[in-house]
C-alpha cells in the first residue's frame, strides 16, 4: 500500500511538474518538425490579404482600439468582466468594424470572451471579429537610463512576445505581474488573430541613446527577419524582436501571421527642416524598411503608425518655417548652433519628407489644404509595405490641448456630433492616402488617463475615481461612462423638474439657488430672475486661504472672500472668472504667458481683480519667435461657458453645453477642475500657490455660495454648501456617444 501511495504521489508530482513546464515555462518538444508552416494572412507592397475559401483576397483592417480601463479602476486592475467584453464585441461589430486591437496581455476574461463570441459567430455562419495583439513596454523601462538592448527591454519583450503567442494558442498559465494580466489561458483563439503590433510609441531619447551606445551593432540576420545595410542599432533590435517571436510561433505552432512594429511621427523615417527639428524635437528616425522578411517568412509584414490630425503637425510647422531666412536662423541660434543642428540632421540618415510629396498631396478630396492628408500620403508614398494607421481619433473632452488649424479636428473641445464627423474625415484621409487599414482610438473613455496641460492640476493618484471633463485624454472613446447608476443626477436641459426642495442651498430677495454634484460636475439651478434681460452672478468661496470680498470686474461685493464668480450674461457672454491669486495658469506656467514672475511679485491674497480662466495649449513658439522678450505661449479661455442642451436624450443635444436657461432661471454644470479641485472624490482643492511655491492639496468640507442679479450695491449674502465626496465608490453607466451612430451610418454605407 505504501509503495502504491508513493507511486501515485510521484505520478501526481510528475504531472504537475510537466504541466508547469509546459503551461508556465513554455517548454515543449517539437514532435512534428516536418509539418509545414501555414498562414491565413499575407501582404504585398500595399495590400493585406486574407485567405478565404482557399483564395487570398484583399482585406481592409477596419479596427477599434480597446483599452483596459473602466471607472473606479486603473487599467492594470484588468477589471473588465467577460460579460462586459461579450457585450462590447457585439457593439463594436455592429458599428461596422471587423477588428479590435489590444495593447498588452489582458486577464483571461478577455480571451475567454473572445473565444465564446467568435465561436458563436462561426456557428451562426457570421463573420468573426478579428484581433491585432500588441506587445507593451512599461513606462519606467521606456523612459529610464536603459537602452533597448538592456535586460529590462529587449530580452523581456522577446519573452513577453512568446507568452502572447502561447496565450493566443490557449497554452499558458500566467501569474500576475506588474502591468500584465493573468489567468489560465486555455482557449485557442489564434485562428482569429491577424497579427502582432510590437512595441509602443518610442521615445526619441531611447532611440538616440541606443544608436549611440551600440553604434557598431547595426545588423541582424535571423531566420525570418533581417536588416539591410542601412539599419541602425535600434532597428536591428526590432528585427531580432520580430524574428524571435515569428520563429517561436513557427516552430511550436507551425503558424505565422502579420507582424508590425509600432511607430509614430516623433520617430518617423523622415528628416525635416532645421526649424521643425528644433522646435518639434524631431531628433530620431525609425525606418522599418531597413528590416526585411526572408523567404521563410510567408506571412505579412506591414508598417504601423499612430497618426492624429493635430499633433505633431510637422507639415504645418514646415509651412510656417518657410518665412525664416538663413539670416533669421543665424540671429536666433548663432552660427555655431546652426552648424551643430545641421550636423545633427545629417546624422539621422533619413530622407527629406518633401521628396515624397507632390503639391497636389496637400489637398484632400474636398479640396481643402490638409496637412494631415499630406502626411499620410508621404508615409504611404515612402513605404514598400502596406501601411496601417493603428491609432487615429479625436476627443470629446471639454479641455483642449492642440488645434488642427487646417480642418478643425482639434485635440479636445469637440461635440459628440463633431467627433463623429471628424472620425469619418480622418478615416477618409487615411484610406484615400493609400493605407491598407486603420484602427480608431478608442472604444471606451478611460477616467484614469492624463493630459500634459492638466496633469499639474490634479492628484494623479486618484484619477480613476472621478471624471475630469477638462482632461481631454479621458474622452477619446465611442462609449462613454456618465456618472450615476442608470442616469445622471442632473441634466442641464432647461427642465427644472429634477430639482427638489432638498437641493436648495441658498435663497435671498426672491432668488433661489439649488446645488448637487456627481463624479463629473457641480450643478447649479438658480430661479427667480429674467434670464433674457438680467445678468446673474454666482460667487463661490472654496479656499479659506485667499479670496476677495470685492470683484472690480463686475463691481459686486460679497459677504466673505470669494475665489470664483460664475457670470451668466446671455448665451454668448457667460464665463467663470477666478481671483488672480488663485489662477492656476499663472502659478504653473507663468514664464510662457506672463512677463513678471508671480513668485517674486505675488498677487495679493485679497486682490479684487478676477481674471478669465485659460488653459495652456502651447508653452512656446513652435516656430522661432523673433520678439524674444514677449512670452510666446498660446492658450484658450476654458472658463467661457457654452449655452445649450446637455441632455443626451434631447434632439438638440450639445455634449459641450455648460448652461441652459429655463423660463425664469438657469441650470449650470461646472467641471470640478475648472474650480481648482484636484481630487473631488475626497474634496481636495489647490492650496495657496504662493505659500507652497507650487500646487499642493487642501481638504475642504464645504464651500460658500450666493447669487445676485446685476451689480447691486449691497454685499451678496452667502451660505455654506456641504461637500462630502465619495471616496473610491464611484457610480457610472454606459452610453454610446452620438459619434458612434454617425460613424456606424457611414461605415454601413461602405462595401
Amino acid at each position: 500500500m505504501k509503495k502504491f501511495i508513493i507511486c501515485v504521489t510521484m505520478l501526481i508530482v510528475t504531472a504537475i511538474l510537466l504541466w508547469y513546464m509546459y503551461y508556465v515555462l513554455g517548454v515543449y518538444i517539437d514532435l512534428s518538425p516536418d509539418t509545414p508552416v501555414s498562414t491565413f494572412m499575407k501582404a504585398d507592397s500595399d495590400t493585406i490579404y486574407m485567405e478565404q475559401d482557399g483564395e487570398y483576397l484583399p482585406f481592409e483592417i477596419r479596427g477599434v482600439d480597446l483599452g483596459a480601463g473602466i471607472p473606479g479602476k486603473w487599467a492594470t486592475d484588468f477589471a473588465i468582466s467577460q460579460e462586459t467584453y461579450l457585450r462590447w464585441f457585439g457593439m463594436i461589430q455592429d458599428l461596422g468594424a471587423n477588428t479590435i486591437r489590444v495593447y498588452t496581455i489582458l486577464h483571461d476574461d478577455f480571451y475567454n470572451a473572445f473565444y465564446e463570441y467568435n465561436s458563436q459567430r462561426e456557428q451562426a455562419g457570421e463573420e468573426p471579429l478579428w484581433l491585432l495583439h500588441g506587445l507593451w513596454v512599461d513606462d519606467y523601462s521606456h523612459n529610464s537610463h536603459k537602452d533597448i538592448y538592456d535586460e529590462g527591454l529587449l530580452p523581456e519583450m522577446i519573452g513577453d512576445g512568446k507568452t502572447i503567442v502561447d496565450i493566443l494558442h490557449g497554452k499558458k498559465f500566467l501569474l500576475g505581474r506588474d502591468g500584465d494580466g493573468s489567468g489560465y489561458y486555455r482557449h485557442d483563439v489564434s485562428r482569429w488573430v491577424l497579427g502582432y503590433i510590437l512595441g509602443v510609441e518610442w521615445e526619441a531619447s531611447l532611440v538616440t541613446y541606443t544608436n549611440q551606445t551600440h553604434s557598431g551593432q547595426t545588423s541582424y540576420q535571423g531566420q525570418y527577419l533581417a536588416t539591410t545595410e542601412d539599419a541602425t542599432p535600434f532597428e536591428a533590435a526590432l528585427a531580432r524582436l520580430g524574428d524571435e517571436i515569428v520563429a517561436y510561433e513557427s516552430m511550436r505552432y507551425k503558424q505565422q501571421r502579420l507582424v508590425a512594429f509600432s511607430n509614430w511621427p516623433t520617430t518617423d523615417p523622415f528628416r525635416y527642416s532645421l526649424v521643425t527639428t528644433t522646435y518639434r524635437f524631431k531628433n530620431a528616425a525609425v525606418n522599418v524598411e531597413h528590416i526585411r522578411p526572408t523567404g521563410q517568412f510567408i506571412s505579412g509584414y506591414f508598417a504601423s503608425y499612430h497618426i492624429y490630425p493635430y499633433f505633431p503637425d510637422y507639415l504645418q510647422t514646415e509651412q510656417e518655417a518657410r518665412q525664416f531666412t538663413a539670416d533669421d536662423l543665424d540671429l536666433l541660434f548663432g552660427d555655431n548652433q546652426v552648424a551643430a543642428l545641421e550636423h545633427r540632421l545629417s546624422l539621422l540618415n533619413a530622407p527629406d519628407i518633401h521628396d515624397y510629396l507632390a503639391p497636389a498631396d496637400y489637398y484632400d478630396t474636398q479640396g481643402r489644404y490638409n496637412t494631415y492628408y499630406a502626411y499620410l500620403k508621404a508615409i504611404n508614398n515612402f513605404h514598400n509595405i502596406p501601411v496601417v494607421i493603428s491609432e487615429y481619433g479625436g476627443t470629446t473632452g471639454r479641455g483642449r490641448a492642440q488645434i488642427d488649424v487646417n480642418t478643425g479636428r482639434s485635440q479636445g473641445f469637440l461635440t459628440e456630433a463633431e467627433h463623429g464627423q471628424y472620425l469619418i474625415e480622418c478615416y477618409q484621409d487615411i484610406m484615400n492616402a493609400g493605407s491598407a487599414g486603420s484602427c480608431l482610438f478608442s472604444w471606451q473613455d478611460e477616467w484614469f488617463k492624463r493630459t500634459w496641460n492638466t496633469l499639474h492640476a490634479v492628484d494623479l493618484l486618484y484619477n480613476p475615481y472621478w471624471s475630469d471633463y477638462q482632461t481631454n485624454e479621458q474622452f477619446y472613446g465611442l462609449l462613454t461612462f456618465d456618472p450615476g447608476e442608470t442616469e445622471s443626477i442632473c441634466y442641464v436641459d432647461g427642465d427644472p423638474s429634477e430639482w427638489t426642495a432638498d437641493d436648495l442651498a441658498w435663497s435671498h430677495g426672491g432668488l433661489e439657488l439649488s446645488m448637487k454634484y456627481d463624479e463629473r460636475f457641480l450643478y447649479f439651478y438658480v430661479n427667480g430672475f429674467d434670464p433674457q434681460a438680467d445678468t446673474l452672478y454666482i460667487p463661490l468661496d472654496t479656499t479659506p486661504k485667499t479670496g476677495s470680498t470685492y470683484c472690480e470686474n463686475y463691481d459686486i461685493r460679497f459677504a466673505q472672500p470669494c475665489d470664483f464668480v460664475i457670470a451668466i450674461d446671455g448665451q454668448d457672454n457667460s464665463r467663470v472668472v477666478v481671483q488672480e491669486r488663485y489662477e492656476v495658469l499663472k502659478a504653473a506656467y507663468w514664464e510662457s504667458y506672463y512677463v513678471l514672475d508671480p513668485y517674486i511679485n505675488n498677487p495679493s491674497r485679497d486682490s479684487p481683480r478676477f481674471v478669465p480662466i485659460h488653459m495652456a495649449m502651447k508653452l512656446g513658439g513652435i516656430v522661432p519667435n523673433l520678439d524674444m522678450d514677449t512670452p510666446a505661449g498660446e492658450s484658450y479661455e476654458t472658463g467661457k461657458l457654452r449655452h445649450g442642451n446637455a441632455n443626451p436624450d434631447a434632439p438638440d443635444f450639445d455634449s459641450l453645453a455648460d448652461f441652459m436657461f429655463t423660463a425664469n432661471g438657469v441650470e449650470i454644470r461646472i467641471p470640478w477642475q475648472l474650480l481648482n479641485f484636484s481630487n473631488p472624490s475626497e474634496m481636495m482643492i489647490h492650496d495657496d500657490y504662493y505659500e507652497h511655491y507650487g500646487i499642493e492639496n487642501l481638504h475642504i468640507d464645504e464651500l460658500y455660495v450666493g447669487a445676485a442679479v446685476g451689480s447691486a450695491g449691497e454685499r451678496i449674502p452667502m451660505s455654506a454648501f456641504p461637500l462630502k465626496g465619495w471616496g473610491r465608490t464611484v457610480t457610472s453607466h454606459e452610453r454610446l456617444k452620438e459619434s458612434y451612430y454617425i460613424l456606424q451610418a457611414y461605415w454601413s454605407s461602405l462595401p
